[in-house]
């Protein structure tokens, strides 16, 4: 299976990068310094159309998940938070792509793609991180609505969003059968915010916990069936999960382009740093891992935008999201290396690049639940080598 990007992936890759030259990067470290949302950035990409890059094309979007990877690459190159903004607009609205009614696409895909609305995807609980399956939120049926109940945490642009996509349970007696997906409009009765995280990094976006009160929805804000609800997560996350490669992968370009040109101005015994060897073999370190993270991830986005993101094909997503992520964090940390102390200094955006990479290892299933679907394949011969 082979990738190919078309004009129009250039097209969307190409005024990515634009905006993130022009607009993102002088932003940058003021977004992380004052650790506000950007509206600026994010009127920038609802205006230049890049919310909706993921949604089907009848319901106004791009049609295309590598385009969107392309676009968030190029402004992760500068800033992991602005790369963030345009995951969530895939977050938040695969859901309804892949189990909504026709009625609710048309409800909620068009105007999320017009960068109109924003949504937030509500899964992590207290007791139920990884282990999604024992999500405790509840959803009971009374009459024409359903009434949740629960507690949501470290829920990314959660506060900043018009709808949330919350996963609760059904039936507490059917495992995971019982588990379902609603659109919540966070001006719903019982809807609150409860507080902001402080984080280590990716501090332009904020994460939120979020309560669920007697909160009352339409029963037709549930999306697909009773019992849809974890299938419609798991794929929700699976598709999403290249995205989040995208940011490694952009990161990691960002971080190798400056440390080559510090590289090539830094001279120590009488000569600049790029002729040492020992700084040579870091470099080309760095950029073999970004080439082979690339190639990954593109075809992990090539796959979805064919339908093939279900079961069989989540390893391939997994290998994208786990190869990309690692990368971000060891070429972050190399390129800081290179820099010295100075890497370390707030001066330069090396230290930040760093602190942004390693939320991308913990997001949209740790490194270690991507080992778990790799493995789970290959012991169940869904991978085969020889």
């Amino acid at each position: 299976m082979a990738y190919e990007l078309t004009e129009t992936h250039k097209l969307v890759r190409d005024t990515a990068r634009r905006i993130a030259r022009e607009r993102v990067q002088p932003r940058a470290a003021e977004i992380d310094e004052q650790a506000q949302y950007p509206e600026d950035i994010y009127a920038v990409f609802r205006e230049a159309g890049l919310l909706g890059l993921s949604v089907p094309v009848e319901y106004g979007g791009g049609g295309s998940l590598l385009a969107l990877i392309l676009a968030v690459e190029e402004t992760a190159k500068y800033c992991c938070s602005c790369g963030l903004i345009l995951l969530l607009s895939a977050l938040s609205t695969e859901s309804i792509i892949i189990g909504g009614s026709e009625e609710q696409k048309r409800a909620w895909l068009p105007r999320s793609a017009a960068g109109e609305i924003r949504g937030a995807f509500c899964l992590t609980e207290p007791n139920a991180g990884s282990d999604a399956a024992a999500i405790e939120s509840r959803a009971v049926r009374d009459g024409d609505q359903y009434v949740i109940d629960g507690e949501k945490m470290f829920i990314s642009g959660g506060s900043v969003a018009n709808f949330e996509i919350v996963i609760a349970r059904t039936d507490p007696a059917a495992g995971t059968r019982g588990v379902s997906a609603f659109i919540v409009p966070t001006d719903s009765p019982g809807f609150s915010v409860a507080r902001l995280d402080r984080k280590m990094g990716v501090t332009g976006v904020p994460t939120a916990n979020l309560v669920f009160q007697n909160c009352r929805v339409p029963a037709a804000n549930l999306i697909g069936e009773e019992g849809q609800g974890f299938r419609i997560a798991m794929l929700t996350l699976g598709t999403v999960r290249p995205v989040v490669g995208a940011r490694g992968l952009g990161l990691s370009e960002g971080a190798l382009a400056y440390a080559l040109e510090f590289a090539r101005q830094r001279r120590t015994f009488g000569r600049p740093i790029l002729e040492h060897q020992a700084i040579q073999f870091m470099l080309a370190d760095m950029a073999t891992q970004i080439e082979a993270a690339r190639h990954l991830v593109y075809h992990a986005g090539w796959l979805v935008d064919q339908g093939k993101y279900d079961r069989q094909y989540a390893p391939y997503l997994s290998f994208a999201k786990v190869f990309s992520t690692e990368t971000a964090v060891k070429v972050s940390s190399d390129a800081l290396q290179i820099l010295g102390a100075q890497g370390y200094m707030k001066d330069h955006p090396l230290e930040r690049h760093y602190r942004d990479a390693r939320q991308l290892m913990i997001v949209e299933g740790t490194s270690q639940i991507q080992r778990m679907v790799i493995a789970r394949a290959l012991a169940e011969g869904d991978i085969v080598y020889g």
